[in-house]
């Protein structure tokens, strides 16, 4: 048979040493941490956290792949519409009367504007006639012009026109 415990007092009572431990101690030592490093003496040590914080990436200075890329395939394309421009500026359906022609290439139909004072100057306009011109229409046209002595006709292309022309 055991004794009760005596009036007030829980065994079960946290924070109550148990019997036969004197009052002020500690039941067991204190577990974890690390020791006091010398020269601290009072400051309880703090706990680390296991792993740093990672301190955000930097952005970088190198361009991408993707975006020379990019840019080279702009200045290509730029470079070609510009530069198919700059061609099409001097093309027979600029020329106007009193403008001199010569063949775009030895293998080509197509003619283009240059300056009058020019050796490669072929043909001069003497007349400009909008629509749409057969071989032998425009023959037939050019004839009605007095200095006219060949013709060149554009057809197909949306701007169609006949361009009456006289030797230079």
């Amino acid at each position: 048979m055991t004794t009760p415990p005596p009036q007030g007092q829980n065994p079960f009572a946290q924070g109550q040493p148990p019997a036969g431990q004197p009052q002020g101690q500690a039941p067991y030592p204190p577990q974890g941490g690390y020791p006091q490093q010398p020269g601290q003496p009072g400051f309880p040590q703090q706990a680390t956290a296991p792993y740093a914080p990672v301190p955000p990436q930097a952005p970088s200075r190198r361009p991408k792949f993707k975006t020379i890329k990019n840019v080279v395939i702009v200045v290509a394309v730029l470079t070609a519409v510009i530069g198919g421009w700059i061609a099409s500026r001097d093309d027979a359906d600029h020329a106007n009367v009193g403008d001199c022609l010569k063949s775009a290439s030895s293998s080509s139909d197509r003619m283009e504007v240059v300056d009058c004072t020019s050796s490669g100057a072929e043909a001069k306009v003497v007349k400009k006639i909008k629509g749409h011109y057969s071989q032998i229409t425009a023959e037939t046209e050019c004839r009605k012009v007095a200095s006219a002595t060949s013709f060149y006709a554009e057809t197909g292309d949306g701007d169609e026109f006949l361009l009456c022309l006289t030797d230079v």
